[in-house]
């Protein structure tokens, strides 16, 4: 579409300031009454509803009757009909693939498991294979999809779109992987690493939606955290905001993939937990690990409180530091529930700064296993063009 040229300061470049402020907020929220737009963009209820009922007409938004607090409102939403986006999440162990319309409802997905040594040159081209054979069950082809969103189990430079640091994604390093991906299937593609993410997706629709700030402590084959403030991720100068993973521990200890001694990961993270037990012991997983928790072996029990109480110490350390409202936890280890998060929270009254509003919550991850891919997901719908601007001002 072209857009026209309006004068600066004119009320058409208002308005179209306006429609493009509801649009954004909607591609960041998802659905929201009327009132909730007003609040999340600054406008007027009546500038809202000029506005919902003009680009609804246009076919740019959806709207329909919901009842919130026993009243009846008007909820919004980006209209299905304006295309997909897929969500990629490639674990240390497993590959989640989740494709969604514009208002975030998942129309297919799958998950494969990954072997431990995987390679960004084979799995982006098997990537590329999924990604064709799913958008073809329904109906199109890769073309159709508007952006791509991937999620790394390392962090990544966002100047270069690689990761930022080495010996944390082996097979994956010097590789703008984005970039990549989008030689393969010619549609754009952003990543980030998978604790951003994860963190991105709860802080916009899941358990942190009501926190300013917050932190999603990823815990699985590796330990890292994502940063919210003021609902927007921080990544720091070269993507490595949030590597908690490789706090040290105690500098004595044994050495971590990234080279150095003692860091979180080498007491907690799934390889080390695994490394407890005997090769004949069946505990080849960590869904092993938590079953036989959750049914009552000891051992298994005391090898889980003890990684939380590692990793709560590691979180107090933050929270002195970042000072969040709100604590989740996701990943493949967060499965243990309370089994881990209970020695968390001791961990962290025992050696947080306390304040008079107390210590932040604990809680779990309200999407589980799928919380990365529901963040990528969100990822790429911030970078589609929904060009409100190029629609007719009304008079």
């Amino acid at each position: 579409m072209v857009r026209r040229n309006t004068p600066p300061g004119s009320q058409s470049s208002l308005r179209e300031a306006n429609r493009a402020r509801l649009v954004e907020s909607l591609k960041r929220h998802g659905r929201l009454t009327q009132v909730e737009l007003a609040g999340s963009t600054g406008l007027s209820p009546a500038t809202v509803s000029n506005i919902v009922k003009e680009l609804t007409a246009s076919g740019l938004l959806h709207t329909s009757i919901t009842s919130r607090s026993g009243r009846r409102a008007t909820l919004v939403s980006l209209a299905r009909q304006l295309g997909l986006v897929a969500g990629v999440h490639y674990s240390s162990r497993q590959l989640h693939i989740a494709i969604a319309d514009a208002t975030r409802n998942v129309v297919s997905q799958t998950s494969l498991p990954l072997p431990l040594d995987h390679r960004h040159d084979a799995e982006l081209d098997r990537l590329s294979l999924l990604l064709s054979d799913m958008m073809e069950s329904l109906g199109g082809t890769v073309n159709d999809l508007l952006a791509v969103g991937l999620a790394l189990p390392a962090p990544i430079d966002p100047r270069t779109g690689m990761v930022s640091t080495p010996g944390l994604l082996r097979g994956w390093e010097g590789v703008d992987v984005a970039a990549s991906l989008t030689a393969r299937i010619g549609r754009p593609v952003f990543a980030d690493s998978e604790a951003n993410l994860g963190g991105l997706a709860e802080a916009r629709e899941g358990t942190g939606r009501s926190a300013a700030s917050s932190v999603f402590i990823r815990v699985g084959h590796s330990i890292s955290a994502g940063l919210i403030v003021g609902g927007d991720l921080f990544r720091g100068g070269n993507g490595k905001a949030g590597q908690i993973g490789h706090v040290t521990i105690d500098e004595n200890g044994p050495v971590c993939r990234c080279s150095n001694r003692g860091c979180l990961e080498t007491f907690a993270a799934g390889p080390a937990l695994l490394s407890l037990f005997p090769p004949n012991s069946g505990m080849l997983r960590l869904s092993d690990l938590i079953q036989a928790a959750e049914a009552g072996d000891g051992r298994s029990h005391r090898v889980i409180a003890d990684a939380g109480r590692h990793i709560g110490i590691a979180v107090a350390s933050l929270c002195n530091l970042f000072d969040p409202e709100l604590i989740v936890v996701g990943g493949e280890l967060a499965q243990a529930g309370e089994i881990l998060m209970a020695p968390m929270r001791h961990s962290l009254e025992r050696t947080a700064l306390s304040s008079a509003m107390g210590l932040p919550e604990i809680v779990g991850a309200s999407f589980g296993e799928w919380a990365e891919t529901r963040g990528a997901i969100a990822v790429a719908l911030d970078h589609v063009t929904v060009d409100a601007e190029s629609l007719p001002v009304s008079a």
